[in-house]
């Protein structure tokens, strides 16, 4: 039996019942489900109606099909295994042609057409689905002639396999890549916590020593405290030569590839280049604020981040002599050493305050001081692997708002980084029957060991609550259309109720509600929350210009009007030059791993963040005239925000909650670079 066929799967809420899913499962329900939806999108053309709001805008057609996409895709980011990224080679293009043929259905889009030109008055939700249905047609090539819309689909159809097989070198890549060290003297410097990491992972391999990887958990820490510079050297051109290598794994025909085929799609549709297809639906609106945003950011923050290098610069030549030249790879040491120097500070300090089951008690405890709702652990709840833990969430009257999986530590078959994702989303259907999100949290934070819990760094916790940030936005959703619910925003927004609660991170009043030594339950001290918050602060000119960087990188390849036909790395050096801080090392590449732009959803449109950063400092600025736990404002915040999804234009939503216009003032004043 095919469980993804059932209607019902007789679980906690319905929630997917993975054990019982198997490989060959995926294929046939995919197939089945786009039947079904082809059938709905047929009934649909076949009316004989006049065309409405209601009988062709409003019908959902791709019920089977969204399930059974939204678990194999998943699955593909965070439990993969050969025989599924084989399947899904097969399939993304099949899917992507299905699509294609219902967007350049001509048939489909004239019903569309004729609702858009003449409909009964709309509420405003009615409204924006419209004209996101309406835009959704015309920029997926609704208008082209035959012939074009044939190009169209191939093209499409051919980047959507690019974007798949570069996830997947990526992957294969980094696990492809271990740091191997028996000799004692070479982990000189490592912090217990990496030590422990290390040799649990030679163990798992059945070698002695230690084993050091790429993945976040691995590599950082070793960058920051292993005193061997060359194998720091090593480290650092192995995370930054990912892809890059010229075998099968390499990134840097398909980056060219993916590029130009999203630059002749936009021009298909009468664009210029790719970010002009992209920002008509961002609140940027176009390249020029993006630059704006990104120029004077560079402008502001640029000095502080030269002064910070230069900072680094010198310690490094107080420790090792007046011609030590700083290398990218000694950056993350001689920094540590720096902050340890200003702020007696550093994560190991931090980790015992910050033992997972206790950062998970303060970052949920966090949502109830907010807004009043709970989270009931709930073991009945099926999982794809042991490391996740699920919950029930409920609202402050007792009524079940969410099913919230959280899934936190690396694994081989899992993708890097951290992102929130569904497995179902909210709408209220024709019945009004409410029908709740099932939200999950993907992070790789440190692993327990044998000796230790899970121990995190700070920069995990405010991971944890930067994803949490955009699971509040799932949970609390209210709305009728599941195309505008949760985080189906504009790309520019949806990071605001993520950063929003990064704020938290290094408020006392906050760590005081968890932040307990896990041995001795000692709250953490006063004095060390203290050297947390004078700390906040240091690097922030060389973290914004990075990202600045990216941001510029990102442009750079979408705002391109003609074919790109230089060389990856040159052309990448050439697009950060005014970001670069350290000396050019011509090997590297961002390009060839950077997901967030060349498979993700933010080309053209890594700027978000720093977008979204100016919203979240000037949303918290708020709190904090109000106070950081204030349950009005929270309420307000959750009302104008979290609950009402794409259902309008995002900045007027932001007004809605701010009473005014954000301004850049707030974020230049909580960096400290304006007093």
């Amino acid at each position: 039996m095919n469980i993804l066929l059932s209607k019902e799967f007789k679980t906690p809420h319905n929630t997917i019942p993975f054990p019982k899913i198997h490989i060959g499962d995926y294929e046939p329900a995919m197939m089945e489900g786009m039947e079904q939806e082809n059938a709905a999108i047929q009934s649909i053309i076949d009316n004989p109606g006049e065309p409405t709001f209601d009988n062709v805008i409003a019908p959902r057609t791709d019920e089977l099909l969204s399930l059974a996409t939204s678990v194999f895709f998943n699955q593909i980011s965070c439990n993969t295994c050969d025989e599924l990224d084989e399947l899904a080679q097969k399939m993304s293009p099949i899917l992507t042609e299905h699509s294609n043929q219902i967007l350049l259905n001509e048939n489909l889009w004239n019903k569309v057409k004729a609702v858009h030109d003449k409909h009964r008055k709309l509420n405003d939700e009615e409204a924006m689905l419209l004209d996101r249905v309406y835009e959704g047609f015309l920029q997926n090539g609704a208008c082209l002639s035959i012939e074009d819309k044939k190009i169209f689909s191939k093209l499409h159809m051919k980047l959507s396999q690019l974007t798949l097989q570069f996830n997947q070198n990526n992957l294969k890549d980094t696990n492809a890549f271990q740091l191997h060290i028996t000799d004692k003297k070479d982990v000189a410097g490592l912090p217990e916590s990496a030590l422990e990491a290390g040799a649990m992972a030679a163990k798992e391999k059945g070698l002695e020593g230690w084993i050091f990887t790429l993945h976040a958990p691995s590599f950082g820490p070793f960058m920051q405290y292993a005193q061997n510079r060359e194998l720091r050297r090593k480290m650092y051109m192995a995370r930054n030569t990912i892809s890059c290598h010229g075998d099968d794994f390499d990134n840097r025909e398909i980056v060219r590839q993916i590029v130009n085929l999203r630059r002749q799609l936009a021009q298909l549709l009468g664009f210029s280049c790719h970010a002009d297809y992209v920002l008509t639906h961002r609140c940027a609106e176009k390249k020029e604020n993006v630059y704006q945003l990104l120029h004077q950011l560079l402008n502001a923050y640029k000095p502080q981040a030269e002064k910070e290098v230069a900072q680094v610069q010198e310690i490094a030549r107080q420790m090792e002599g007046p011609d030590f030249v700083l290398q990218p790879w000694d950056f993350a040491y001689y920094s540590h050493k720096l902050k340890m120097q200003l702020f007696n500070i550093d994560a190991e300090m931090l980790r015992p305050y910050f033992e997972l089951s206790h950062v998970i008690k303060g970052v949920l405890g966090l949502a109830t001081k907010l807004y009043g709702i709970t989270f009931n652990p709930c073991t009945e709840i099926p999982v794809y692997h042991p490391d996740l833990e699920t919950y029930e969430v409920f609202d402050e009257n007792g009524s079940f708002l969410a099913v919230l999986y959280v899934d936190f530590h690396p694994r081989n078959n899992k993708q890097s980084g951290a992102w929130m994702t569904s497995y179902k989303e909210q709408y209220i259907d024709e019945h009004g029957e409410d029908h709740r999100p099932h939200v999950s949290l993907v992070m790789n934070l440190t692993k327990p060991t044998q000796e230790k819990p899970a121990l995190l760094t700070l920069e995990e916790v405010e991971t944890f609550l930067h994803e949490f940030g955009h699971a509040l936005h799932g949970i609390f959703s209210h709305v009728h259309y599941e195309s505008l619910s949760c985080t189906n925003v504009y790309w520019d927004f949806v990071e605001l109720p993520s950063q929003f609660m990064e704020n938290y991170a290094v408020e006392p009043d906050f760590l005081n509600t968890f932040a307990k030594h896990y041995k001795t339950g000692e709250l953490i001290p006063t004095e060390l929350i203290q050297r947390i918050r004078e700390s906040r602060n240091f690097l922030c000119g060389v973290s914004c210009v990075r990202q600045v960087g990216l941001g510029l990188l990102d442009m750079a390849f979408y705002t391109l009007t003609e074919d790109l036909s230089d060389d990856i790395l040159h052309f990448e050096k050439k697009a950060m030059a005014a970001t670069q801080l350290f000396p050019t090392l011509p090997d590297t590449s961002m390009s060839v791993q950077f997901g967030h732009i060349m498979s993700g959803g933010y080309s053209a449109g890594y700027y978000s963040y720093k977008w979204a950063e100016v919203l979240d400092a000037d949303a918290f600025s708020l709190f904090q005239q109000t106070g950081i736990f204030n349950r009005e404002t929270a309420q307000r915040f959750r009302n104008t925000i979290l609950s009402r999804g794409g259902t309008r234009p995002p900045m007027e939503l932001y007004r809605n909650f701010r009473g005014q216009e954000p301004t850049i003032d707030a974020l230049l004043t909580r960096n400290g670079i304006r007093v």
